[in-house]
């Protein structure tokens, strides 16, 4: 599996929680060690420049994520929140976040890993609680649970990504196909 962080949630807080992947078979994770932790920050946007995190940033990081992943599943599933992943998510969001600064050259954030974390915290608190709600789905390749905005015309899309997931899909299709295609043709 590669290691590239990949941003086709259409939120970062969503992109956060889609760090553990395939959660219902192979269960890849992308936070292993501090410098991915820190690179995911930096590769979202969240934030310009971060001081290099430790494992205790990386624990906190995935407590964090699973929270966020389980409040999206309940709010799309129309369930209460989880009271343990409520706490989790709003403990998080109450410390201190990254604060961008204007300087010469345009905006820059720098923030320690944990006001990093707050940032993408108060994100998903902003995205549970607004307007984006009714347009979180989850990706149609049953081996992917990433979750993702669906800004599509007429709320149709089907994957998380095309490059992630729908071609992946399509070509298996595609080959199952034509893999009973001169079956069927034979039969005739």
């Amino acid at each position: 599996m590669n290691l590239n962080h990949v941003f086709v949630c259409g939120n970062p807080a969503l992109d956060f929680a889609a760090t553990l992947r395939a959660r219902r078979s192979a269960r890849f994770e992308m936070f292993v060690t501090p410098d991915r932790l820190d690179a995911w920050y930096l590769e979202s946007g969240v934030v310009d420049t971060v001081t290099p995190g430790d494992e205790s940033d990386v624990e906190q990081a995935r407590a964090v994520r699973e929270a966020v992943y389980r409040l999206v599943t309940d709010r799309r599933l129309g369930a209460p929140f989880d009271e343990a992943a409520l706490g989790m998510l709003n403990q998080a969001a109450r410390r201190p976040s990254a604060t961008p600064q204007l300087t010469q050259s345009g905006r820059a954030t720098a923030a320690t890993p944990e006001q990093a974390l707050s940032t993408v915290a108060r994100l998903a608190v902003e995205l549970l609680s607004g307007p984006d709600v009714p347009l979180m789905k989850e990706c149609g390749n049953p081996e992917c649970t990433r979750v993702y905005i669906d800004r599509s015309r007429g709320m149709r899309r089907q994957w998380c990504g095309m490059d992630s997931c729908g071609n992946k899909i399509k070509a298996a299709a595609y080959r199952a196909r034509k893999k009973s295609a001169p079956a069927a043709t034979a039969a005739h």
